[in-house]
């Protein structure tokens, strides 16, 4: 095992890249008589261990991302202070509709049967769930289109979840805080985002909408994600995804022990991919970038 050992320098764990049964047979070759499990027992005792790899390793982070991450904090402060709503937005894992493997586990008494291989070509559809978690309320609500992730359909998400229940929940507020990721259909460079919620939030409904992106890389903290995604996906862990329906079901039985409670809509609009936006809607919009980092921070109010 000499030259298959490697260990950490900083304490006294150390693994190998063989299995014990090829270690019980090279000691067998040797004239020692072992079994594999009596091998694990005594590469334990000599400070071996079964390691796995660890997503630790993090790429070099955005020279702004502190200030960034204070400003989002002082924004959360703030609205919650005026009693103003805050949202966070995001755009879950797509799924494969289908007899698919989901992974995770659950109570029954006959595993279910899926398909052996997860080909997209024997899907019936490919769900795309957009989500939108409120702080406040401890709130969540999961739009599960059947078309594709585009800015159009974020901007009809956040404004069926302001129309149906942020205005009611919060009946005196006149601005609206969203934070979002810095890409995908709600990027902070997207001109199609920004022209949506101009038109669909702010002229529509009269409302001043303040956007903060998380710096690239930082999606995690995203409070959506660990507030309302992971929670949904351990509720249909183990679970095919057969149907758009199963997804809605399972999203509107989600709760946790902190009161959360989710809505779930299914979207059958199809939104085509790929629209412009020319320079002069860009110029005509009502939008008014932050002094300090204008580029994930800036105001959309009403024209």
């Amino acid at each position: 095992m000499k030259h298959e050992t490697a260990g950490d320098p900083m304490s006294d764990l150390k693994w190998t890249q063989r299995t014990t049964a090829k270690v019980a047979a090279e000691l067998g070759s040797l004239g020692i008589q072992v079994s594999a499990r009596t091998v694990a027992m005594l590469l334990k005792k000599m400070g071996f261990g079964l390691r796995v790899n660890h997503k630790k390793l993090a790429g070099s982070s955005h020279p702004d991302r502190d200030a960034q991450f204070a400003k989002i904090a002082e924004l959360r402060e703030r609205h919650a202070f005026g009693h103003l709503p805050v949202i966070s937005v995001d755009t879950k894992k797509k799924e494969l509709i289908g007899a698919f493997k989901n992974a995770g586990a659950k109570w029954d008494r006959e595993p279910e049967l899926v398909n052996d291989h997860d080909f997209r070509s024997e899907a019936d559809g490919i769900a795309v769930p957009y989500g939108v978690y409120d702080l406040q309320a401890n709130r969540g609500t999961l739009f599960v289109g059947t078309s594709y992730d585009t800015p159009g359909f974020a901007v009809d998400c956040v404004e069926k979840w302001w129309r149906t229940e942020g205005q009611h929940r919060y009946t005196k507020a006149d601005q609206l805080a969203i934070l979002a990721d810095g890409g995908g259909s709600n990027g902070s460079r997207c001109r199609a985002w920004k022209s949506g919620i101009q038109r669909q939030l702010c002229d529509r409904h009269g409302l001043t909408v303040v956007v903060a992106h998380y710096p690239p890389g930082t999606s995690k903290w995203n409070p959506i994600e660990h507030r309302l995604f992971s929670e949904l996906s351990k509720n249909w862990a183990g679970r095919p995804l057969d149907t758009p329906e199963t997804m809605i079901k399972y999203a509107r039985t989600t709760t946790t022990c902190t009161g959360l409670q989710v809505r779930a809509h299914l979207v059958r609009k199809q939104y085509p991919k790929g629209v412009a936006v020319s320079n002069a809607e860009m110029n005509a919009l009502a939008i008014q970038k932050d002094d300090n980092l204008p580029a994930w921070n800036y105001t959309i109010a009403p024209a």
